[in-house]
């Protein structure tokens, strides 16, 4: 009777060993990786300002011109008529204007 109270519980040892294995795979793997790409992004859009060139999500370029707490209107192309109104959400990526300054002078 004894032994069988040993196996039980090891067996429950087991299963919770192997639950937390499973909860630490998750988070280590999906969850951690998930939230440090969110904070990199909120990194990047606070860093936002007037004359950054961007990039969208859908894949044009354009120069931010004007900036709202959740919106900012981009110009796109040479042509001055053609600004568009988007979230700040729809940015994929931001390049300064100095950062443009020297990567040319570089070159």
């Amino acid at each position: 009777m004894n032994g069988f109270m040993l196996t039980a519980g090891n067996g429950t040892v087991f299963t919770v060993l192997y639950m937390v294995v499973i909860v630490g795979f998750f988070y280590f793997f999906l969850i951690r990786p998930q939230r440090k790409e969110q904070k990199e992004k909120q990194n990047m859009l606070s860093s936002l300002a007037v004359g950054d060139s961007v990039l969208t999500t859908a894949g044009f370029y354009g120069v931010v011109i004007d900036m709202t707490e959740d919106t900012v209107i981009v110009e796109f192309g040479n042509n001055k008529n053609c600004r568009i109104p988007m979230q700040k959400a729809a940015i994929v990526q931001i390049e300064k204007p100095e950062d443009a300054v020297e990567s040319a002078e570089d070159k």
